[in-house]
């Protein structure tokens, strides 16, 4: 019957998406055919940080359909493009009630303080800031503005930030499931929470390191923005929570008033008759000359996503989650290195890891396009962490944010002996099978036996050195030093800087300005962006074809209904899935989120 409801519920979600999803695509290409509308030549752009943010836009077509998410990419390609455009006169800003990422944080602040260097203000507005994620981050863009408003009786609670993990053994224990996982080593953590009930000291350690670097540089750059000390204003702000009249009277805002009154000050700043334009709708908004390329380029790859072995066969078309697929990003960096007129790649990475035979995939392709004299440069987001950092090591440059997670050169493995657990619901696990012990290593019937465990630890031993070896390559650094500083021990950006496994803090531009020095290029170079994309009708086949299995139609049905929980659910599934099985894993926490 569970089965039945199942497909049922499948071929439901398929009709709906026959009736309701293909007429939307058809309705959306023909939209997107039409000449755009015109800009006012007074115009205030609005752009909203409150929804869903993305460090890169979906690969695929469909993603626009009804989306409620930008991408930071999409925001300081568009800021960029405004800034020359004599029409756009000022943004005005919405800012979430919680943190963003610290990474993205950093790239819009750079867009933002670029865009006011151009002689056009930013306004920003809070309708309050509560400790949910890294606030601090939100603080600093409202800090980052030429006026940051507050709307009367809001809150500004920026006191600090805190993360919590679950820890499940003692639940394991109590009905005897036995997680059995090798590490590599004591800062590879992303398993702990099955392993023990507390922080290890390493655990706590690490955490508490990359928080600190975090949270030390929100409130540098909050400071610098305005001129402040960093030491005065932590003060400030860790004595509160406030409300927005003491804020403003303690000077960590400058204007209390609604939103409406803010876009009226910046309208009145903008000239007679300006006019508000919404900030997607001026990006979609690009000339079709803009949009075509000839000439020498300089190559933008964008990978975002935990990095699974294969193709994308349209499993994210819907719900808009993203992957990277080591087939599908190889591909693209030998394409981009086999054309004649790209001089340069600029990789961007915002990934937390994954598997560790699909980033040395990714990092072969990387390799290739240096042979052909094509500098590959990596440009990090909020992660470039485990298989991040491994498909980044032997790159030509590394440019991070000073927040970037970085490094968590290490590895994983393992599995749950769910036998027995099942035992005392009567249920008895048995395996039978022909060849050697280790044929059987990973069923979940039993623990490992001592030979097994013995085996499994050698080859994490392998996986371990093999990472370490390419760092220490494309490093430059001796083998026992990239040791000391690995065993799975995330860093930020700014710590990766002093130890040598970045080269430079700064965003993507600096990334774009390090590809073009070490191409020997001068002058405005054009940027091609070659990241891997399924035309709408491939894309639509993707999503209706019969490989689509009845999960991933369910997936389908809750873009449909527009439901955020089982996207969660899906991430948080696909995650699962990367952290159980029987390979070596180079994944690094995500704790920001």
């Amino acid at each position: 019957m569970k089965q039945f409801l199942i497909t049922a519920a499948g071929v439901f979600a398929g009709l709906v998406i026959f009736l309701v999803g293909v007429p939307i695509v058809l309705i959306g290409m023909a939209m997107q055919a039409a000449a755009p509308a015109p800009i006012p030549a007074n115009t205030v752009l609005e752009l909203d940080l409150r929804g869903p943010l993305t460090d890169q836009a979906p690969h695929n077509p469909l993603w626009g359909i009804g989306r409620n998410s930008t991408s930071v990419m999409s925001i300081i390609a568009t800021l960029r493009r405004a800034e020359a455009d004599d029409k756009v006169k000022g943004l005005l800003v919405r800012l979430p009630e919680g943190g963003l990422e610290p990474g993205m944080a950093d790239e819009i602040r750079l867009a933002f303080n670029h865009f006011r260097a151009a002689g056009k203000p930013v306004y920003t507005h809070s309708q309050g800031l509560y400790p949910a994620g890294m606030v601090t981050t939100t603080y600093m863009l409202g800090r980052a503005s030429d006026q940051f408003w507050m709307q009367p009786g809001a809150s500004l609670q920026v006191t600090g930030v805190a993360t919590e993990d679950l820890f499940l053994k003692r639940f394991f224990e109590k009905y005897g499931v036995v997680p059995q996982y090798e590490q590599r080593y004591e800062y590879k953590n992303a398993v702990n929470g099955y392993l023990y009930s507390d922080y290890t000291p390493a655990h706590k350690q690490a955490t508490l390191s990359w928080m600190g670097s975090v949270y030390a540089s929100n409130l540098s750059f909050a400071a610098a923005d305005r001129k402040a000390d960093p030491a005065a204003l932590r003060r400030t702000l860790e004595a509160g929570p406030h409300l927005a009249e003491d804020a403003l009277a303690l000077r960590l805002i400058d204007h209390i008033g609604q939103v409406r009154e803010a876009e009226q000050a910046l309208l009145d700043k903008a000239g007679d008759d300006a006019r508000t334009v919404d900030f997607d709708d001026y990006a979609d908004n690009r000339p079709a000359r803009e949009r075509r390329g000839g000439g020498d380029a300089i190559a933008v790859i964008e990978a975002e996503g935990p990095i699974m072995t294969g193709k994308d066969e349209g499993g994210n078309l819907f719900t808009g989650g993203a992957t990277i697929y080591s087939d599908d990003l190889a591909d693209a960096i030998v394409r981009a290195a086999k054309a004649s007129s790209i001089k340069a790649i600029v990789l961007r990475v915002n990934s937390p890891g994954g598997s560790d035979t699909a980033s040395e995939q990714i990092l072969d392709a990387i390799r290739f396009a240096k042979s052909k004299g094509k500098p590959v440069v990596i440009s990090m987001g909020t992660y470039a962490a485990s298989g991040g950092y491994w498909i980044s090591s032997e790159a030509s440059a590394i440019v991070a944010q000073p927040t970037t997670l970085t490094g968590s050169i290490g590895v994983f493995g393992g599995k749950f002996a769910l036998g027995p657990a099942l035992a005392r619901f009567g249920v008895d696990v048995r395996e039978t099978g022909v060849g050697g012990e280790y044929a059987g290593a990973f069923g979940l019937g039993q623990p490992f036996t001592a030979e097994q465990r013995a085996a499994f630890a050698g080859w994490m031993d392998r996986i371990y050195g093999n990472f370490i070896t390419r760092v220490a390559t494309g490093r430059k650094l001796p083998p026992e030093r990239v040791r000391e500083i690995a065993k799975g021990r995330v860093w930020t950006g700014a710590q990766a800087k002093t130890l040598g496994l970045v080269d430079e803090v700064g965003g993507f531009y600096q990334a774009v300005d390090k590809a073009k020095q070490l191409a020997k290029l001068e002058g405005e170079v054009p940027l091609r962006r070659m990241t891997p994309a399924d035309g709408a009708f491939e894309a639509l086949q993707k999503a209706l074809g019969v490989s689509a299995a009845s999960a991933r139609t369910l997936a389908a049905a809750a873009w449909v209904f527009g439901d955020p929980r089982a996207q969660a659910i899906i991430d948080q599934a696909a995650e699962a899935r990367l952290r159980s099985g029987g390979g070596g894993t180079v994944l690094a926490p995500t704790p920001i989120r």
